[in-house]
């Protein structure tokens, strides 16, 4: 509980100030940054700033890329304004300034935390981005099963106990997202032998829609403490819907529209565990 409260603190602290750029990157205002971490005199944060932009080129990084100076217009009283400098601010820069920060401050501990939390979920999801489709079908089937049996605990909590019991429940979840399709009703669209598996031949973007239905519905079964199998079955309906009517209102292609693979997941894996067999012998 301890640990949650200390998350929640640091969550709210550095998120308050966070910003969004015209690219969609999050950013922050040096200036918001020194206050949060109680630094009264802006000439003692600017130091910090000065180390943190060194660590940053001796880290082989474009300073620029990550601290741009800019301007600012403050009110001053009787109407009169100031011009004020300031410095917008990447994740990583301020990771570093963090790091630079005077370590006796507690806020300054919760920031190292906060930041050095968001920097990797940054990297991984770099790291994602980079992989082919065939990867990112095998990363994100392996998730989604792992999630659908956390599923599966939190259904059984609600009530959902046989093995027909939790088909049905699967099927409102495919229901939802797939406007009134059942697993089966997707196993013929995609026009796949009986032994296949549907989450085996779906492309990267199906898995993830289907991995955020999963994932919700397990958050809300536990979070609501849902008891009895009709209202796990409504919620997991509910919850596909909205992820459709989310697709819809960006334009996306309807999941039961998008392309089916012709190579599974399964094969997708062998194929790798081979590569790295070949590439261990070598």
């Amino acid at each position: 509980m301890a640990n949650d409260i200390m998350v929640n603190k640091q969550d709210s602290i550095f998120e308050s100030i966070k910003k969004t750029n015209e690219f969609g990157s999050d950013i922050w205002f040096a200036r918001n940054l020194s206050e949060v971490l109680d630094y009264t005199k802006w000439a003692n944060f600017e130091k910090v700033i000065k180390k943190a932009m060194i660590a940053c080129e001796t880290s082989g990084n474009e300073v620029s890329d990550h601290f741009a100076e800019v301007g600012k217009m403050i009110n001053l009283p009787k109407g009169a304004n100031r011009e004020i400098n300031d410095f917008v601010l990447s994740r990583y820069a301020c990771y570093l300034i963090i790091q630079e920060a005077d370590p006796r401050k507690e806020v300054v501990a919760l920031g190292k935390t906060y930041f050095a939390i968001q920097t990797r979920k940054q990297e991984l999801q770099e790291q994602f981005d980079q992989l082919s489709e065939d990867k990112k079908r095998l990363a994100i089937r392996n998730e989604l099963k792992n999630h659908n049996k956390q599923l599966a605990d939190a259904a059984k909590d609600a009530g959902v106990e046989t093995n027909t019991d939790y088909a049905a429940f699967q099927n409102y979840g495919y229901m939802g997202l797939y406007g009134g399709l059942k697993a089966t009703d997707i196993h013929a669209r995609k026009g796949l032998k009986k032994s296949y598996k549907i989450l085996d031949y779906m492309g990267s973007t199906e898995l993830a829609a289907n991995l955020f239905r999963a994932t919700q519905t397990e958050e809300k079964l536990k979070r609501e403490s849902i008891k009895g199998k009709t209202k796990a079955n409504k919620i997991h309906y509910d919850i596909g819907h909205k992820v459709r009517q989310t697709i819809k209102e960006i334009g996306g292609t309807m999941p039961e529209n998008l392309p089916t693979p012709e190579k599974s997941v399964k094969k997708i894996a062998k194929e790798v565990q081979k590569q790295l067999e070949d590439d261990k012998d070598f």
